[in-house]
């Protein structure tokens, strides 16, 4: 156990595997450990560094065995996979997690606190309730539609469905319309506890000195400020704004080969919560410029002469992106460009 340099942990509900390796990378050790027995030992072994796959309950233990003195290091699974040799198994991937983070150029996550944590529970939970009210809806939309009964798509015209049931010469039978209401009233709830959520996000942009400099940037409002705060890694693991967009996805992917560049769409990868309210921030830009113009000779202005509008969005949301971390990294607020000459 002295000559452990580097424990490799793949992680599980209950049964986890370890291997370990010396400083040349032998093999030191493999061995299982039970949920009830893993930071037991992880505090009988000499300090070293454990590495574990950036997955569900990752920075739970990576917060747990760092507190014993481990240096811990988390590492995206798409980065070991190249790692593991032929069979798939929980042995196999202890050991290429440990290949991995020996790799003096791998990149590594960032452990999140429990602040952290909680904070992003808050958009994943008013994700969530969106997602059931979208599903309520329709099918409440599907169902009356099996009755001749239609409106206009969007939530703010269900109401012309409700109206619809307090007629008495609507013809609908009654078991019809119980069930309708019982799918209002469902509505009715999410909408309330989605509501709570907003407000709550509210009064924390209000709070946070941070998020009130990145909502003076077009295209960024109180949810879009605060998810960058509680999603975000720490901005200090980004060396330049492009390095930032580029782990939200709004880069192309590359297909480059004898000094040849080839660049392909957006490569989608990163933080998919972030990077579909960054591009629903900018379609907002974009439809209002649309709608009332945009300033004479603006970057946005000549772009929407030659792209797209959706394409325009997307190159929109990389520039809000870099933006971002420019006001988070240097400080300061947004301030308009002047208007440059085509």
């Amino acid at each position: 156990m002295n000559e452990v340099s580097i424990i490799g942990l793949d992680l599980a509900k209950n049964v986890f595997q370890a291997h370990g390796a010396r400083v040349d990378g032998s093999v030191a050790f493999r061995t299982k450990l039970t949920r009830a027995k893993l930071l037991d030992f992880f505090s009988s072994v000499p300090k070293c560094t454990v590495a574990m796959e950036a997955c569900a309950s990752a920075h739970h233990w990576a917060r747990e065995i760092g507190r014993l003195g481990h240096e811990v290091r988390l590492i995206a699974p798409i980065y070991v996979k190249p790692f593991v040799k032929r069979q798939k198994n929980d042995m196999a991937d202890a050991e290429a997690i440990a290949e991995a983070a020996l790799r003096p150029t791998m990149r590594f996550v960032a452990v999140k606190s429990v602040e952290k944590q909680a904070s992003a529970m808050i958009f994943k939970t008013r994700d969530l309730l969106v997602r059931q009210r979208t599903q309520t809806i329709n099918a409440l939309r599907g169902h009356m539609a099996e009755y001749g009964i239609v409106a206009a798509n969007g939530p703010v015209h269900i109401q012309r469905l409700a109206e619809t049931l307090d007629d008495p010469d609507g013809g609908l039978p009654a078991d019809v319309i119980a069930l309708c209401q019982m799918l209002f009233a469902h509505i009715a709830l999410l909408n309330e506890r989605i509501g709570s959520l907003d407000k709550e996000l509210r009064d924390r942009s209000r709070r946070d000195d941070t998020a009130k400099r990145l909502m003076t940037i077009p295209g960024i409002g109180v949810i879009c400020a605060t998810a960058i705060e509680a999603l975000a890694p720490p901005i200090e693991s980004f060396q330049k704004g492009r390095d930032f967009s580029a782990w939200l996805g709004l880069t192309p992917k590359q297909n480059s080969s004898g000094g040849k560049t080839r660049l392909g769409s957006t490569s989608k990868m990163g933080q998919r919560d972030l990077r579909r309210l960054l591009i629903s921030g900018a379609m907002t830009v974009v439809r209002w410029a649309d709608r009332k113009g945009a300033p004479e000779g603006s970057w946005l202005a000549r772009m929407l002469t030659r792209k797209p509008r959706m394409v325009v969005a997307v190159a929109l949301a990389n520039r809000i992106a870099r933006i971002a971390w420019a006001l988070i990294q240097k400080g300061g607020i947004y301030r308009v460009p002047g208007a440059v000459a085509a």
